[in-house]
């Protein structure tokens, strides 16, 4: 949620297209910085998903073989 006691604003210069869209993406009540908050930590999930699928395409893994004792 919107913390009305921010330390500080930052502007960032986008075109009229990208303002207009990124409005499109914002829901009722929801401020901007919600929204690039929320678009960040997708981003942030996608790119981890996208890097395992990347290591497990390309890695090279071997079998780690140890025992696991029992609890009983």
């Amino acid at each position: 949620m919107y913390n009305t006691t921010m330390a500080a604003t930052k502007r960032i210069p986008v075109s009229e297209r990208v303002w207009a869209e990124v409005s499109e993406l914002k829901r009722p009540g929801q401020t901007f910085d919600d929204l690039l908050s929320h678009m960040v930590e997708q981003e942030k999930k996608r790119r981890f998903i996208e890097d395992m699928d990347r290591i497990e395409a390309e890695g090279d893994f071997v079998e780690l073989d140890f025992d696991v004792p029992d609890t009983d």
